[in-house]
């Protein structure tokens, strides 16, 4: 019988010319070409019958963050239905990024995060800083909303901060690496827990707040993976597992920097919605074709 296999992500119109999902649609044809019938859906098509689709692969829902209630609903729901991946607990978990902490206590390096649900807080940790720039980030969120990069004593800091507390979220601090700020972030990727491909995206955070070139717009290219770069991708995967008790995830992106002043630590791991940059990597997207079927 043949496997049908959705391919989430989210309404069309949702993406822009520079922010496009460039990954589904070489997934979907990749798995068409082995006879599925693969299609790619958003999350929000309520005309989609779960019960009928044998595997779910999250992909590019990228919205989330607008709705993560609601997003995480949906989980619960096509969980029940079908076989989402990767799993919709580990996804909830994901989600949040005060899931930093956890893997630090796993023992994972991890840059230097502080986490605030009040401002009194915030400011008391800004006050305590030794970083003369600072990041404040949301624990949900995606796409650098309400993200940005200031002078630790600039008061439009509080701009993104109370944006995301004032709608009930929690921020994070964290100081400035000047290697990210010079475009040395690194993306891991890994399917099955193997590593795959590494790209790096590029500065993205402008001092003063907002977006370099005004707009979220990654620069991908291919670069070469170290031993130990593939070894803290593996660590971060391991430990996520030990964590949460998930299986091993289909894939993962596992974002890093190697700074002179904490080491190469773990910035961000993501575990439901990371572009895979499939355009640069061909071989890849046989890669992933092949562990999808494996598990439908």
């Amino acid at each position: 019988m043949t496997s049908r296999i959705a391919v989430v992500g989210t309404d069309p119109s949702f993406y822009s010319e520079l922010d496009a999902d460039v990954d589904s649609p070489l997934l979907v044809e990749a798995l068409r070409l082995r006879g599925v019938e693969a299609e790619a859906v958003s999350w929000h098509d309520d005309s989609v019958d779960w019960s009928g689709v044998d595997l779910a692969v999250l992909r590019s829902p990228w919205d989330y963050p607008l709705d993560p209630e609601g997003f995480s609903r949906w989980l619960a729901r096509v969980g029940e239905a079908t076989t989402v991946l990767n799993p919709p607990a580990l996804v909830r978990w994901n989600m949040d990024k005060r899931h930093l902490a956890q893997l630090a206590l796993a023992g994972v390096p991890v840059v230097p995060t502080t986490y605030h649900e009040d401002e009194a807080s915030l400011q008391e940790a800004l006050g305590a800083a030794d970083a003369e720039h600072v990041v404040v980030k949301p624990a949900v969120g995606a796409g650098s909303l309400h993200t940005g990069l200031f002078a630790r004593e600039d008061p439009a800091l509080l701009g993104p901060a109370r944006a995301i507390l004032g709608g009930g979220g929690t921020v994070l601090l964290q100081p400035e690496v000047p290697e990210l700020s010079e475009g040395a972030e690194k993306a891991v990727y890994l399917v099955d827990g193997r590593v795959t491909h590494a790209i790096s995206k590029g500065a993205l955070l402008a001092r003063g707040g907002g977006l370099r070139g005004g707009v979220y717009q990654e620069h991908p290219e291919l670069v070469e993976v170290s031993a130990a770069e593939a070894a803290l991708a593996e660590q971060v995967v391991a430990a996520t597992g030990a964590v949460t008790g998930a299986p091993l995830p289909l894939y993962a992106r596992i974002d890093m920097v190697d700074s002179a002043a904490f080491g190469l630590v773990l910035l961000e791991a993501e575990l439901f919605e990371p572009t895979f940059n499939l355009h640069l990597v061909p071989e890849v997207v046989e890669i992933l074709a092949e562990a999808v079927l494996a598990r439908a």
